[in-house]
This record gives structure tokens, C-alpha cells and sequence, in this order.
């Protein structure tokens, strides 16, 4: 209760801290569910700013002004996804929920207008992003092989990207049935590809069948589809 009646204290000062010298955005939703101006802008359950106004546009979606706190400027990234979720802390209001698929990234400009999400395009972006990495990962493993085909065979190299495709394994284990589709029809068609690729200069030197335990794993990725 303590804590309830301290965020409803602070939260005029948060406004006026905000519209001093924080961060301007304007977030576009197709729907927002209730959320209204004075409500909060929350970061990893703690309070970073708040909503100055909420409009409806002629071409029917709402376009959502938040200012974010200076000193919480770090949480609003090209990496960060907003989403209206229910304040648990002040009982029967929304909130502007942000979360973030990776860390880093560049921040946010003053003034930017970003693309609302909801919580389960959040989680697909980030399965997404887990799976971007982990095939780039795999990508460089094979570049740098490549280039030592023609030396003495590199076992602990082969070992490495048996070892990548396993991880993805995991990733496609994860996925929902968009992010499974999509791994489907895009991913495992440029990982076979690459694959491919690398047999191909093996053969050139005898040694395709030193790539066996890849092509393996790699049929074993199918099955997780």
C-alpha cells in the first residue's frame, strides 16, 4: 500500500521532470486499451515516465506522447519494443511497458515516432533476433573455414559448427508456429545453401565426407519444424 500511494505522489513530479529535459516519442497502436494521458511509462517494473497525450487519427489508429525521464533515456532504444500492458501498481490503469530484445543499440531521438508492439510480437522479435545471431554466428564459422580448407583439416573447427547447429536446434525448439514458418521458409534454405557451399570446396579436395556430422544436423533441424 506504501508503495501504491509513493508512485502516486511522484508521478506529478515525474511529468514535470520529463517535460523539463526528457525524451519526446510518439508511439503508434492500432489499439490502445484503455490507456489514457497521466499514465505511466514503465521500464523493467520501475517507473521512467509517462503518457502527455493520446489521439485518435483519421486513418484509424491512435498515435500514444510519452516523455522519458533523462536519466532513463538508456531504456529507449532502436532494440526496444513498447507495449500497453495492465499498471500493477496503480489498480485499474494501463501502462506504456517497455522491454528490450538485445542490449545496446543506438538511442532513441528526441522527438522519434516508433511502431507500438504487443507482448507477443515482443517475444516473437526476440526468438527472431535469437535466431538472426545465432545464424550469423554460424555464417562466420563457415567463412573462416573456408578459408583454411586447404591446410591441415581442422576438426575442432567442424566441431564448432556442429556445435552452432546444435544451438539453433534449441532456437527452433523455442519458436512459436510464426517463428517456425518463417525459419522454414527462409532461414534453412541459406543454411543449406551455405552448406552446400562448403561441401562443394571439400569435394574439390577429397574431403566431403569430412562434412557428414553437419549434414546430419542439419536434417536434424527439420524435425524440430
Amino acid at each position: 500500500m506504501f508503495k501504491k500511494v509513493l508512485v502516486l505522489l511522484l508521478l506529478p513530479l515525474i511529468s514535470l521532470g520529463c517535460k523539463a529535459d526528457g525524451l519526446n516519442l510518439k508511439i503508434r497502436y492500432d489499439q490502445v486499451h484503455g490507456l489514457q494521458k497521466g499514465d505511466q511509462v514503465i521500464f523493467e517494473q520501475h517507473p521512467i515516465g509517462i503518457v502527455t497525450g493520446v489521439s485518435y487519427r483519421d486513418n484509424g489508429d491512435y498515435l500514444v506522447s510519452v516523455v522519458i525521464k533523462k536519466d532513463s533515456n538508456a531504456a529507449a532504444t532502436e532494440h526496444s519494443r513498447f507495449f500497453i500492458a495492465d499498471d500493477l501498481v496503480r489498480q485499474g490503469h494501463k501502462a506504456v511497458e517497455v522491454a528490450q530484445i538485445r542490449p545496446g543499440g543506438s538511442l532513441l531521438k528526441n522527438q522519434a515516432t516508433v511502431e507500438g508492439s504487443t507482448r507477443a510480437s515482443m517475444f516473437f522479435d526476440q526468438i527472431k533476433d535469437g535466431f538472426e545471431n545465432g545464424f550469423e554466428n554460424l555464417k562466420k564459422e563457415f567463412e573462416q573455414f573456408s578459408q583454411e580448407l586447404s591446410k591441415v583439416p581442422e576438426r575442432e573447427a567442424f566441431k564448432n559448427l556442429e556445435n552452432e547447429l546444435k544451438d539453433l536446434a534449441g532456437e527452433i525448439e523455442k519458436s512459436g508456429k510464426a517463428a517456425r514458418e518463417e525459419i522454414e521458409q527462409q532461414w534453412l534454405p541459406r543454411l543449406k545453401q551455405e552448406l552446400e557451399i562448403l561441401k562443394e570446396q571439400l569435394r574439390k579436395l577429397g574431403r566431403e565426407d569430412e562434412l557428414k556430422p553437419l549434414e546430419i544436423e542439419l536434417e536434424r533441424l527439420k524435425t524440430y519444424l
